[in-house]
Formats: structure tokens, C-alpha cells, sequence
């Protein structure tokens, strides 16, 4: 699939109350558990996707738009979230998170973004230069990739409890991600 604003923005919105659906009320068990040391929790991802709402997705738009090539982002830091929000319920995370991804998709529509705009080219720190569509695409893979982490953290908690049906789930071998 092309690259197309409207169809990003359909999973971008949807995040915020698929991750309430998914998670609100779960036991501690279902939301405290990784995959191992410098892996996420539910309750992490939820932080992390927050912490990057905060501080990463619009001043990178921002900067694009503004300064283009010039100014290379601000590194993220992906543990960033574990201070900042530590002790802080998960409930008041996912509304925190929820509102200000609902602020931030209002100013990414104010822009009335057309293909010059997503042509322009910012300079990520590792990556390079990239174009606006690219990190418009990537905010909504990051997403979905997320959603998949959640479910597959979640998913093997049960890893020895489906006994032989094991083989049947490839969620359960896979491997997180770096």
C-alpha cells in the first residue's frame, strides 16, 4: 500500500482506545510482565508510545517543516518513559496518552499536508535524511508494531499452559525485537 495521510491517521486514531480495550482492568500479572532484560511490558509500551507522543512524533514533524535538512532530530530515548511515569497508574497513562494523541493528530490535520509537504526532508541522527512521509509512516508502524508486542508479551504468559497446542502458535517462538 502507497503511503496515504487519511489511511495512517485511520490507525493512529484507533490506537488510543484499542490499548484501553486491550488493557484497562487487566491484573497486574497481565501488564507487569516482559520478554526479558531491555524489553517492554504492556504497561511499558503504553509509557514508551506516551513518552514519544510527548516528545518525539511532532517536533519532528516541526522540525521538517521548519528547518528541514539543518537541524538534525533530537535523539529518542526509548527507556525515557521509566522515570518519568513511574508509579503513575496505568489508567491515568492511557488517558494522558489519549489526549495528547488526540492534540497531536488535530495539529498534523491543521497542516493540510499535500505531496510537497511530505516530500520535505528532515535529518534523522542515525538514519539520515528521511521525508516527512516516511516519519508519518513510520508513527503508524510503530503503532502496529506495538499492538503486535502487546499481544505477543501477553500471549506467552500462557507459553506452558497450552501444552502441545504450542505448535500451533507462532507468537509463542517468536523473538523480541531489539
Amino acid at each position: 500500500m502507497k503511503f496515504d495521510l487519511d489511511r495512517s491517521l485511520e490507525v493512529l486514531e484507533r490506537t488510543p482506545r484499542t490499548l484501553s480495550t486491550l488493557l484497562e482492568g487487566l491484573s497486574t500479572e497481565w501488564l507487569s510482565r516482559d520478554e526479558g532484560p531491555d524489553t517492554f511490558s504492556p504497561r511499558d509500551v503504553v509509557g514508551h508510545l506516551l513518552h514519544g507522543e510527548e516528545t518525539d512524533w511532532v517536533p519532528r514533524i516541526q522540525i521538517i517543516l521548519e528547518e528541514g535538512t539543518a537541524r538534525a532530530f533530537t535523539p529518542f530515548d526509548r527507556f525515557g518513559f521509566r522515570e518519568k511515569y513511574r508509579g503513575q497508574p496505568l489508567s491515568a497513562l492511557l488517558e494522558r496518552f489519549a489526549g495528547r494523541r488526540e492534540r497531536n493528530l488535530a495539529y498534523v490535520k491543521s497542516l493540510n499536508l499535500d505531496a510537497s509537504n511530505l516530500s520535505k526532508e528532515g535529518r534523522h541522527p542515525e538514519l539520515g535524511r528521511v521525508t516527512l512521509r516516511q516519519l508519518l509512516a513510520t508513527w503508524t508502524v510503530h503503532d502496529l508494531a506495538h499492538l503486535r508486542q502487546i499481544a505477543r508479551v501477553m500471549a506467552k504468559q500462557y507459553r506452558e499452559e497450552v501444552g502441545p497446542w504450542e505448535r500451533y502458535f507462532r507468537v509463542l517462538q517468536e523473538l523480541p525485537q531489539s
